[in-house]
């Protein structure tokens, strides 16, 4: 579903809010979430003054399914009460909504930027929100900054039935995925793909194809995913930033990243095709 069939964003919010609104609330890039068993809840208020912890900005969102929303960053010294916790936003997923959880990933990158532009990046003096868009500008130069995303690609590369699969140091123990990158300066994304590949295993690769893409907010990147065959090659890694590579078949493959990522939606569909439904062998993360 579109991120627009459910939210209406905007930049200022009405004076009067009868229906108490959806406060997405980030510590230190914790967000803070109500109990509700196993569930995730977000808390809840008709405005600040009600809110129950303190804050130290706030940004109006838009309306979610009808529900006013707003983004804060809690004061340092915040610390959930009772029946509330600080969790990663990663963690979220699965114990809230599909749409709670779009709108907790925009919320995070607005209360990031927001944090992180208070001051202008030319001459140092602050800046201020603007009412007629989502922008901060400088009160004394005038320069003007909106929330930037960082484009990154991310690739799955077939050979016949199997997966270039590889195995970053950052990762959690055993997780393989697809190879990924950010684009840099002067880039198209078939060529940030074609060199991220080359650096990181030394493939060739062709008849690249897009796939989709997806938001991702830890804590400001779009993901832009494709496709693509082997072209060529033998697998050499770069130890700088890979620790293991190999090729996959779709019913022995390893740990895979969780179901919320893109990569995870690339490899899912390369076993589709591969494979059938009631035969998928896969760990996940």
């Amino acid at each position: 579903m579109s991120f627009y069939a459910y939210f209406e964003p905007d930049l200022n919010a009405p004076d009067h809010i009868a229906r108490p609104a959806f406060w997405f609330a980030f510590k230190e890039g914790l967000m803070w979430v109500m109990l509700n068993g196993a569930r995730y809840e977000i808390p809840e208020a008709a405005d600040e003054g009600e809110f129950p912890a303190p804050v130290i900005r706030k940004q109006y969102l838009g309306k979610l399914q009808g529900r006013h929303c707003f983004s804060v960053e809690l004061q340092p010294g915040f610390e959930p009460p009772a029946g509330s916790t600080l969790v990663a936003l990663r963690q979220t997923y699965g114990q809230l909504s599909e749409q709670r959880f779009a709108v907790a990933g925009f919320a995070y990158q607005i209360v990031e930027w927001d944090r992180t532009h208070q001051y202008c990046g030319s001459c140092g003096s602050p800046t201020h929100l603007m009412e007629s868009e989502r922008a901060r500008r400088c009160q004394r130069c005038g320069l003007t900054n909106h929330p930037r995303l960082s484009p990154a690609v991310i690739v799955l590369v077939r050979k016949g039935k199997e997966v270039l699969l590889s195995r970053a140091h950052r990762f959690p123990a055993g997780m393989y995925s697809v190879q990924a990158g950010f684009v840099e300066p002067g880039e198209s994304l078939e060529e940030a793909i074609a060199r991220e590949v080359k650096e990181e295993v030394q493939i060739e690769i062709s008849n690249l194809k897009y796939f989709g893409s997806q938001p991702w907010p830890f804590p400001n990147s779009l993901m832009i995913a494709f496709t693509a065959d082997y072209a060529g090659g033998e697998i050499n890694i770069d130890r700088a930033e890979v620790e293991d590579a190999a090729w996959y078949r779709s019913d022995a493959l390893p740990r895979l990243p969780p179901q919320l990522s893109i990569a995870r939606h690339l490899i899912d569909s390369f076993v589709d095709d591969t494979q059938p439904k009631n035969n998928h062998q896969t760990v996940t993360e």
